[in-house]
């Protein structure tokens, strides 16, 4: 009979096995990402056809089609503020043939939407932020204020006068009026619509004050003389138009609405990476980003970890307004 060999030996032989075996695991998916897609892919869109989102969303699908040679199929799935989009996303397998957008009420619904069907955290897996999607505050041609300094001195004097428009409660916009009011101490009064057209036509017909909502949405009013532009909510003026900032008058304000994409938990890092990377080839692509950009939005494109991180702060950051505020879900 062979003597066995030393306790220590057998281990270093384990670790050794056990090493080349998640080498081999590696090299699989390495391998695995090399050849994705293998078959036809879903992008969920967790809204309405139409819109910038869906505009973004569709433009990228055909160039990741063309890039991967193979179907890449957009997938509407509305509702419940982004969660049954989200949610299918979630509970799809964990092979990179489904993945989904998302925007900003990914990481405002935690807090917003207390029985979500998934976890934001454990059953997702971040992607890549898409872009950011400038937001604009604007008043009525005839209101007693052009500028954020202006309007927060009217609010001031006149407190609880002033009643401000959105696209519904919980919403990017709302939130970002509520951390203004917050920030800049006035108050007003929140009037939440179905929608971004019920605002602007109640603002237009002098029955609210001021609307926040995308930039995009509201420029062609701005520049028809049928709403005022008082400012823009991100940390940097708009590329190609002189409007100014609310961080120009609050220093570090800065709130945009992501749009971004996420797997469902569990699907391969390499996959992953490589969806990344072949988005990123598509925003970098100067055709794509100039049309990304007319659609009022600045492109991104960041890595999965930065994009997971970010997610997680904003997560936390609208939680503390949520809670301040008590804002519920419609």
């Amino acid at each position: 009979m062979r003597d066995k060999p030393p306790r220590s030996t057998r281990r270093q032989v384990l670790l050794v096995g056990a090493t080349i075996a998640i080498a081999g695991l590696g090299s699989s998916f390495g391998a695995a990402a090399q050849d994705f897609p293998k078959g036809p892919v879903k992008i969920i869109i967790p809204f309405a056809p139409g819109g910038p989102t869906d505009t973004v969303g569709r433009l990228i699908a055909q160039k990741l089609q063309e890039i991967w040679g193979q179907p890449v199929i957009v997938d509407y799935k509305p509702g419940a503020g982004t969660a049954i989009g989200v949610d299918f996303v979630a509970k799809a397998p964990p092979d990179g043939l489904t993945f989904g957008m998302v925007n900003s009420s990914f990481a405002v619904n935690p807090s917003l939407r207390k029985n979500l069907p998934y976890d934001t955290v454990k059953d997702l897996a971040a992607i890549t932020q898409i872009a950011n999607l400038q937001l604009a505050i604007v008043a009525k041609p005839d209101a007693p204020f052009n500028t954020v300094p202006e309007l927060i001195a009217y609010a001031k004097k006149n407190p609880g006068k002033l009643t401000y428009g959105t696209p519904g409660a919980g919403s990017t916009t709302h939130l970002g009026a509520e951390l203004l009011k917050r920030e800049a101490g006035f108050d007003m009064l929140h009037s939440p619509f179905k929608g971004s057209a019920p605002a602007h036509t109640e603002l237009m017909g002098g029955r609210i004050d001021i609307v926040v909502d995308p930039f995009l949405s509201i420029l062609p009013y701005v520049k028809a003389g049928r709403m005022k532009m008082i400012a823009t909510l991100g940390d940097k003026r708009v590329a190609g138009f002189d409007y100014p900032t609310v961080a120009e008058t609050l220093p570090g304000f800065n709130v945009n609405a992501l749009l971004g994409f996420v797997a469902p938990h569990g699907t391969p890092r390499a996959v992953i990476q490589k969806i990344q990377a072949d988005t990123e080839k598509v925003l970098r692509t100067p055709d794509i980003r100039k049309r990304i950009e007319e659609q009022g939005m600045e492109v991104v494109a960041s890595r999965p970890q930065q994009f997971e991180a970010f997610v997680q702060s904003e997560m936390k950051r609208w939680a503390r307004v949520i809670n301040e505020a008590g804002i519920q879900a419609e």
